[in-house]
């Protein structure tokens, strides 16, 4: 997981420096990170084993996200095929990344194909990202006012 972590956060800085805006790619990497980390410290305030258990969780594309490993995988691949492809593609420094995007996915070829593939489930992440933050910051707080009201 470190690793993984480590090298899309390289590949999310590099993407930064090449399109414009890179406050894009900085933030999916804040939100990458944040959300991670705070579901696994929300895990261990609860007790559970895994950062994995979401079976008591309301939202359904969470559940879908951790509860099928295939389409947890396709995500996951996703973002990273999409982040190489970005990179394969950056010509300069002052390229818009809308621009770059709606260019090649106008072409009718594999490219277009997986960055159409790839950018379906590099959004579905993003979004199970951000429900992941909420939850977990919504775990954190309940343990505080658990713990408040039994002092």
């Amino acid at each position: 997981m470190v690793t993984d972590r480590i090298s899309t956060a390289c590949l999310l800085v590099v993407l930064s420096q090449v399109y414009k805006p890179g406050l894009v790619f900085l933030s999916l990497l804040a939100l990458d990170i944040a959300s991670h980390w705070l579901q696994m410290y929300s895990t261990f305030l609860m007790g559970k084993a895994s950062h994995k258990d979401v079976k008591d969780s309301s939202n359904w594309l969470f559940r879908l996200y951790y509860g099928n490993r295939m389409f947890m995988a396709y995500c996951c691949v996703s973002c990273e095929v999409l982040y190489l492809i970005l990179f394969y593609l950056s010509e300069n420094h002052t390229e818009k990344l809308m621009d770059v995007l709606a260019t090649n996915l106008q072409k009718i070829s594999i490219l277009s194909f997986l960055i159409a593939t790839s950018l379906v489930g590099c959004t579905i992440k993003q979004l199970t990202n951000v429900i992941q933050l909420k939850t977990a910051a919504d775990a954190c707080v309940l343990y505080d006012i658990d713990k408040k009201h039994k002092q």
